[in-house]
């Protein structure tokens, strides 16, 4: 661990310090370097994984086998955020005591921390992970494992009794010993509302400008993924564009005989050429 690396006690005790937090996701260690050297807070080893990376059209495909593997990647690029990781879906939808070996596998993969979704329902599962000294990141308002229970991808709390529900999950939550709660598509108002009423930073996908920090998607913020585009996300880079501009321009080269160059080839010694039968010039001119 990097000796200026990021805690989940620093993170908790930067509620109400004036700077927000900052996190991304990342699933490999390019992603994992890139990230830290932008000098973000945290890095999440989202299930969203399932749907930038490994081409399925929701979270609940992934496993912890899956989430383990990325975990792995994102922690040997030794970078300086914290590192939190997504528990997949079905992985604490169990006995306590699974849930329990569950997080303990995504932590022995290189993990610093876990994050699960829901609420109030998932207490007993927050306080045995707690209870097992790793620490959990709550995750409530719209939670994407619960896409069908939900019916879509909806903006949540947008009522009265739900935007109450989802504070008191919130308390819940923080008094269970989460230490930093993500709050995702929900009324900027109830996100204030759910900031106020904890002891620990609040973390917005969605969520407008009122929460302790902010998280998006690797790919989204890069352009890196460009077949939806939420109203919460801001890109600021169009690297899929600029990938494929590239490819294309490699690709002209190799068929037109421009690459490779003489300059990006290795050469014989015209002794060891001679001995081969290769005679006359080492380059091959277009």
């Amino acid at each position: 661990m990097p000796t200026n690396a990021m805690t989940a006690p620093a993170v908790r005790a930067s509620k109400d310090s004036g700077t927000p937090l900052v996190m991304v996701t990342a699933y490999d260690a390019p992603g994992a370097r890139i990230a830290d050297e932008a000098g973000v807070d945290i890095i999440l080893v989202g299930d969203s994984v399932a749907m930038v990376v490994l081409g399925y059209d929701d979270t609940l495909q992934v496993t912890v086998d899956d989430m383990a593997h990325h975990v792995g990647a994102v922690a040997r690029a030794g970078p300086r955020p914290l590192v939190v990781a997504d528990m997949p879906w079905m992985s604490y939808h169990v006995s306590v005591e699974d849930t329990v070996r569950n997080a303990a596998r995504l932590m022995r993969a290189g993990a610093e921390a876990v994050k699960l979704e829901g609420g109030r329902k998932r207490l007993d599962m927050v306080k045995a992970i707690v209870d097992a000294e790793v620490p959990v990141m709550g995750h409530i308002g719209l939670t994407p494992q619960s896409i069908h229970a939900l019916g879509g991808f909806k903006v949540q709390g947008k009522q009265a009794e739900a935007a109450t529900a989802l504070v008191d999950d919130a308390v819940a939550l923080a008094d269970a010993g989460c230490f930093a709660i993500v709050l995702e598509a929900v009324p900027d108002g109830v996100a204030r509302a759910v900031t106020e009423a904890v002891a620990v930073p609040t973390i917005g996908i969605g969520a407008g400008p009122w929460c302790d920090g902010q998280v998006l998607v690797f790919h989204d913020v890069l352009g890196i993924e460009d077949r939806i585009s939420p109203k919460f996300v801001r890109r600021y880079a169009n690297l899929k564009a600029d990938s494929v501009a590239a490819l294309c321009e490699y690709a002209a080269d190799v068929r037109a005989g421009r690459f490779p160059a003489d300059d990006e080839s290795y050469h014989l010694s015209d002794d060891v050429a001679e001995a081969l039968g290769l005679y006359g010039a080492q380059t091959k001119s277009a």
